[in-house]
């Protein structure tokens, strides 16, 4: 098994950083939370540098409300300094895990969604009922 060096110095570089921060604000750039880190990007960017590289970092306290839309459902939300955060371990730990994943699986990959599984379930379903000549019975 391949291991990987500095990994946490990688997470916590201004790079990796900004990267992520361009990815969390990805179609979102009207929210208020957001428009409100980027008055001092710089300086948000800076300190959440130093709070990885020095381990005090601390995730803010999640941000719950109800959504009826088109049920009732609770949502908790992460402060979106936190989802900067969230994005620059998915840059470090996705290429690693990704690699080792079975081709099937679907969930939260990038490039397979719903309609890549549903692909493959056709693909497979017309393969086995011998492009639906045969009628299968559970």
């Amino acid at each position: 098994m391949k291991t990987h060096n500095n990994l946490y110095e990688y997470l916590c570089s201004m790079g990796n950083l900004t990267i992520a921060w361009r990815n969390a604000r990805q179609g979102k750039t009207i929210k208020l939370n957001i428009i409100e880190f980027e008055k001092d990007l710089i300086k948000n960017l800076v300190t959440l540098h130093y709070e990885l590289k020095n381990r005090t970092y601390e995730p803010k306290p999640l941000i719950r409300f109800i959504l009826r839309d088109p049920k009732t459902r609770k949502i908790s939300k992460s402060a979106f300094r936190d989802r900067v955060v969230h994005h620059a371990i998915i840059n470090v730990i996705a290429p690693i895990f990704e690699k080792q994943f079975i081709f099937y699986s679907c969930a939260n990959q990038i490039g397979k969604g719903t309609s890549f599984a549903l692909k493959l379930f056709d693909k497979y379903k017309r393969k086995v009922t011998k492009n639906g000549t045969l009628t299968c019975s559970i």
